[in-house]
């Protein structure tokens, strides 16, 4: 399977952007998915996550402001940002597992990623 990311670009302070992760395969509903982002000299960092059961979980940074959601039909991934910050700038990809799986992984679960979107926020 093959992820493309896709959406980002440059905004100000407040602003929004909706990231998508299209896949070329097919990827089961149920499959583990996740955005990560890196910013320059820091470490990849989750951003949110959808497990077997439909569970999201979000960073405590993006609560309240980022949204996940799938299509199925579509087999794509979407990240909704919303009241962007300057230290969301960063670069975000998307990942899956190809795998059932339960609650919140780390970086290494997941072997398959896109290659990534760059969201730059100025003030």
């Amino acid at each position: 399977v093959q992820l493309v990311d896709s959406g980002g670009g440059s905004v100000q302070a407040g602003g929004s952007l909706r990231l998508s992760c299209a896949a070329s395969g097919y990827i089961y509903s149920n499959y583990c998915m996740a955005w990560f982002r890196q910013a320059p000299g820091e470490e990849r960092e989750a951003v949110a996550s959808i497990d077997t059961n439909h569970r999201i979980t979000y960073a405590d940074s993006v609560k309240g402001r980022f949204t996940l959601s799938q299509d199925n039909a579509k087999n794509t991934l979407y990240l909704q940002m919303n009241s962007l910050k300057p230290e969301d700038t960063a670069m975000y990809y998307c990942a899956t597992t190809l795998t059932f799986c339960y609650g919140v992984l780390r970086v290494r679960d997941y072997p398959y990623w896109g290659q990534g979107t760059q969201v730059t926020v100025s003030s």
